[in-house]
């Protein structure tokens, strides 16, 4: 059993997988420190540390024990797919998935060993399949899952030495239950084609078709055979390899059909070999056994094509490469014999060297695996040198029987009728590199090279071989790649007069110089740029000579090309040039386009502009300026450009909206006397009209240049006064002062300076003074002007008027024109004709006017009518207003007799009361009580004074009070405030009281005006005496009182009346309560508490 999984029983040093190498592409050793080198060739461990072991020590193979035991003894093994067979002495097969190894799968065939021996197992591609083959003729069959084999039984008699089976079409498909179309070959010479179907059926056995395709003549075992279709994506030819101990044969042609269900697809090609004979070649030899094997690239893919095989003969080993061609004759190419190695290692010393022929081969990527009796060699393909040796640990009387290849996860097995061994692919392409740099094949060299210290020995040595070869250009490229020395590389190619090669190693080299090495970067850059100019030099002298004169074409081309490239350079190593270095060397050959394009590269406008600039290129300077984004250029060279190319300078600076206009001024100014057409726009005025109605700049002085452009201008025509009114109409105006930003004393000068009339009476009435704006229309004529700023004070209608009647007098008086004077009432309805008739002269024809003085008093009669309906309208009204006072007087209201008081709940009628339209009603006193709770302070006040008034007149009347008044009434006011004080403290038991207290709440708590006022005192007085007879008050009528004083208490009680009735009280308190909260900031209440 397998001891839970599969181990090796390999050395302690070697027990690890493989680490896979590390690829140093783009981090190339500087070639100044060969000591870096070496520490390329330092591999790096998985968990980051640095492991001594490089890959020059890493073994190519490694052969290790598998730690199973063999129940009998092994005869035959094959590996497939992680599938490992076995098939034991004792007809037992054991089949172990190497993915699943403690899971160890033993089938016995039923059959003893006396019966039945057998002699080989076949395992197809895909693991699925075995064939199990004995030396007494009978065959059986297996298929993955079965647990026991099936007898083949139309294969009967048949030893069976070789299978080949139909990869593609098994690799394809991972459930397919049919093996589709292979072939075997048997010991008696015979070529069979069979199908094989593990599906169930009761009506078919597993054998679907068996046929004899071709028997060799020599009838010797087929010890190999193979087949592949081709071309992969259309398989319209085939090729079957057969091979005996001494002969290859080639079967090519095309198939019967396409095997897509399977059955007689090789019929027809075998078929064309009865007549003819096919492709031999012959290794004779009395070697009684051979093997074939064959090396496919990419072996896991189903469509693809094996690269190489391996043919085990006498003479030695006969190996090649396959060559699929339709259309060639043999398809074996490059064939060699390998000899086999001497024996003197195997024998004694004294014996001499003999080849020996091993037990069993096996053929990898690049290696031949020997088997011999007792140890392994592996011998490489490309050299035929032995690169490999180890002894297989055998058991005393343990016998070698062969070496078994998975084709496709390429794993190697040693087996012997004990033990079982893997050999461990570790670093088959270890030396490969070396062995193709023997042989000068450089690019396969590289190719295999895996450290930065071996790719730069391929390197060195490819260099000096195209430098040797006359191929400067491929020597330059190799040698920027390895560690050749600077300077022994560059006096090559300077000794051999190879500039434009050491031009292209010197690119190479700068562009592997680390970003870090300043100083080498720039110098290479710098010694570049003077390699480029000269050879532009170079060029430009044989196009100037006669005798290129054929060839003039292709050298201004090649010239073009140069300068291109140059271009290029300076935008790729800008950083790494010094500029004023290469501004010598570029003036120096006298290349004025490359100083230009350079400066532009590196960003040096301001150099650009001014070699433009004294070229007299006012339009190049200008398109230079308009790709850059420096400001401070345009500041700088705006004047001279400005003075020059104004139109297109302005045009750069609209296109530039974070320029500052302020900083343009010097620049603007260079306009303002410069010779103009008049047909053509001011390209300064153009510029700040964009920047103050486009850009809403706000300066004053932008505002004031502006008008002093305008007032500036030659004024050839009336009409000039346009451009200037039209911005002063339409400027825009500060916000908060409503005032333009231009200054208006400024341009009211420069205007009356340049006589810009219409202009001044502009800014006349922006500055407020509306007089002196339409006296300066007049003085100049212009009564439309004039008109048109007396109507803009719109909100003084004096001033307008005024100002109307100033133009009235200048059209009567001046130009004593009645009729337009007349027309001109028209234009207002400020002035009527009585307003303009003190202007007429004494002597004047009353017939011009006749019919506006008729219209006149006609409207005058009109509007006496209009005041008459008026007036009669508000007598009306008044009229109404005192029967609804009178009706006020007499309203009244029916109560219950039972009805209380919404205060105290006493009966209503007891004492006087209120009633108001809410349905509240209130005895006198309560009432006030309620009152001054909610009142303001200044009501208050009123009602303290009209109380104390009040009180006075009842006082100086004693023959008003009863004659029976006792003690008790005389500290009445004592009780009221007593009574009074009860009130505040009491608590309030329903709906209307809780009202109450909230009214109180709404005032603040220290109003001292409210313990002043008596409520009991002001209801004695606030109503005339006698109002309830049965009272025993009607008889307390004022005797001999003065009846003024009595109309001032009336007078003072109805006062004090509408303040205590203006409104319920209690309505008034719930609605001015609602924002107050129930319980005021400080206040401890715990009627809320659960």
């Amino acid at each position: 059993m397998f001891d839970e999984f599969v181990e090796h029983a390999a050395p302690s040093a070697y027990s690890h997988v493989p680490l896979p190498q590390v690829q140093y592409e783009g981090f190339e050793p500087s070639p100044y420190n060969d000591e870096a080198l070496v520490e390329a060739d330092v591999l790096v461990g998985g968990d980051g540390t640095r492991l001594s072991s490089s890959p020059a020590n890493t073994p190519i193979f490694d052969l290790g024990r598998v730690q199973y035991t063999l129940p009998a003894s092994l005869v035959s093994l094959a590996v497939s797919s992680d599938v490992l067979a076995m098939g034991l002495s004792s007809n037992v097969i054991i089949l172990i998935e190497l993915s699943h190894a403690e899971q160890v799968v033993q089938i016995p065939i039923p059959r003893k060993p006396t019966e039945m021996t057998i002699h080989r197992i076949f395992l197809d591609p895909s693991g699925r399949h075995l064939i199990v083959t004995s030396h007494q003729g009978e065959n059986w069959y297996m298929y993955r899952g079965w647990k026991k084999p099936r007898q083949l039984k139309s294969f009967n008699k048949l030893v069976i030495e070789s299978v080949a089976w139909n990869k593609a079409a098994l690799l394809s498909s991972s459930h397919s239950l049919s093996t589709r179309e292979f072939l075997f070959g048997t010991r008696s010479g015979g070529i069979f084609e069979a199908v094989l179907d593990a599906g169930e059926d009761l009506f078919k056995s597993q054998e679907r078709y068996l046929q004899l395709l071709f028997s060799l003549p020599e009838k010797a075992p087929i010890t190999g055979i193979k087949f592949d279709v081709f071309p992969p994506s259309d398989p319209k030819n085939a090729l079957v390899i057969v091979t005996t101990t001494s002969r290859i044969y080639q079967f090519a042609g095309t198939p019967g059909r396409r095997s897509d269900e399977g059955g007689r697809v090789f019929s027809s090609l075998f078929a064309t070999y009865r007549e003819t004979a096919p492709k031999i070649s012959e290794l004779p030899g009395n070697l009684q056994y051979s093997e074939l094997h064959f090396f496919t690239p990419n072996a896991d893919q189903a469509l693809s094509l094996p690269k190489g095989l391996a043919w085990m003969t006498a003479p030695g080993i006969y190996h090649g490469s396959l060559n699929f061609d339709p259309n060639s004759d043999d398809h074996i190419d490059s064939t060699q014999l390998l000899p086999y190695p001497l024996s003197s290692s195997f024998g004694s010393p004294a014996s001499p060297p003999s080849p020996e022929v091993p037990t069993s081969i096996a053929l990898t990527e690049f290696h031949f695996i020997l088997l011999y009796r007792d140890r392994i060699i592996g011998i490489c393909i490309l050299n035929g040198q032995q690169t490999y040796e180890d002894v297989v640990p055998l058991k005393p009387d343990e016998i070698v029987r062969g070496v078994a290849a998975d084709p496709v996860r390429k794993t190697y097995w040693v087996y012997t009728d004990q033990s079982i061994f893997e050999i461990v692919v570790g670093n088959e392409s270890r030396d490969v590199w070396q062995i193709y740099l023997a042989q000068r094949n450089f690019d396969v060299a590289l190719r295999y090279a895996k450290t930065a210290g071996q790719r730069d020995k391929v390197l060195s040595a490819q260099a000096h071989a195209f430098f040797e070869e006359g191929r400067y250009f491929q020597a330059a490229q190799c040698y920027a790649q390895c560690s050749v020395s600077f300077e022994e590389v560059t006096l090559q190619f300077l000794d051999v007069g190879e500039r434009d090669a050491l031009r292209s190693y010197l690119i190479s080299r700068l562009e592997r110089t680390r970003k870090a090495d300043l100083t080498q970067r720039m110098m290479l850059a710098t010694w570049l740029v003077e390699f480029y100019l000269s050879k532009c030099d170079e060029l430009d002298d044989l196009c100037a000579s006669e005798s290129v004169a054929n060839d003039v074409e292709n050298m201004q081309t090649e010239r073009t090309i140069l300068e291109e490239d140059l271009c290029h350079f300076f935008e790729t190593y800008k950083t790494n040039l010094d500029r004023n270095t290469v501004y010598e060397l570029i003036q120096g050959h006298g290349r004025t386009d490359m100083l230009l394009f350079y400066a532009a590269v590196v960003g040096d406008y301001e150099h650009v502009i001014q070699h433009w600039i004294l070229e007299e290129n006012w339009l190049r300077a200008i398109d230079t300026l308009n790709h850059q984004s420096d400001l401070q250029l345009y500041y700088r060279f705006g004047a001279v450009l400005t003075r020059h190319a104004p139109k297109e300078m302005v045009d750069s600076w609209l296109r530039q909206p974070a320029l500052d206009p302020l900083r343009l001024i010097p620049s603007l100014l260079q306009l303002q006397h410069l010779p103009r057409d008049p047909l053509l726009p001011n390209q300064a005025v153009r510029y700040l009209n964009h920047v103050i109605f486009n850009q809403h700049i706000t300066s004053s002085t932008i505002h004031n240049l502006l008008v002093t452009f305008h007032a500036s201008s030659p004024s050839g025509s009336p009409g000039d006064d346009g451009p200037l009114l039209r911005f002063l109409t339409t400027a825009p105006s500060d916000p908060l002062t409503g005032k333009p930003y231009y200054d208006l004393d400024y341009a009211l000068r420069l205007c009356k300076k340049a006589g810009r009339t219409q202009s001044c009476v502009h800014i006349y009435s922006k500055m407020g003074l509306y007089e002196n704006s339409v006296d300066l229309a007049l003085e100049k004529g212009d009564l439309e002007l004039a008109k048109t700023n007396a109507d803009l004070p719109e909100d003084d209608p004096q001033l307008r008027k005024k100002l109307w009647l100033k133009i009235a007098r200048y059209v009567v008086q001046d130009k004593k024109d009645i009729k337009s004077a007349m027309r001109f009432l028209e234009d207002t309805n400020l002035l009527k004709i009585e307003d303009i008739l003190p202007f007429f002269p004494d002597f004047v024809v009353i017939d011009d006017f006749k019919e506006e003085i008729a219209h006149a008093l006609e409207g005058y009669s009109a509007h006496i009518d209009e005041l008459k309906k008026e007036m009669d309208e508000a007598t009306r009204t008044a009229e109404s207003i005192k029967q609804d006072i009178a009706t006020l007087k007499s309203r009244f209201v029916t109560i219950d007799a039972g009805e209380r008081c919404s205060v105290c709940a006493q009966l209503l009628l007891t004492r006087q009361f209120y009633v108001f339209p809410c349905q509240h009603t209130f005895h006198a006193d309560c009432l006030i009580v309620l009152a001054k709770e909610y009142l303001p302070a200044h009501a208050l006040r009123r009602i303290l004074a009209l109380q104390t008034e009040l009180v006075k007149g009842n006082q100086a009347g004693p023959v008003d009070r009863p004659a029976t008044a006792t003690s008790n009434d005389v500290r009445q006011p004592t009780r009221q405030r007593t009574l009074l004080s009860a009130n505040f403290a009491s608590p309030l038991g329903n709906g209307t009281k809780a009202a109450g207290s909230l009214g109180r709440n709404i005032l603040s708590a220290g109003d001292r005006l409210r313990d002043l006022i008596v409520p009991d005192a002001l209801a004695s007085v606030v109503s005339a005496p006698g109002w309830i007879p049965s009272m025993g008050l009607g008889g307390s009528k004022k005797v001999g009182s003065d009846k003024d004083t009595e109309k001032q208490a009336e007078k003072l009680r109805a006062e004090l009346d509408d303040v205590l009735a203006g409104s319920c009280p209690l309505c008034e308190s719930v609605v001015g309560g609602l924002d107050k909260p129930f319980v005021n900031p400080g206040e401890v209440d715990t009627a809320w508490a659960l």
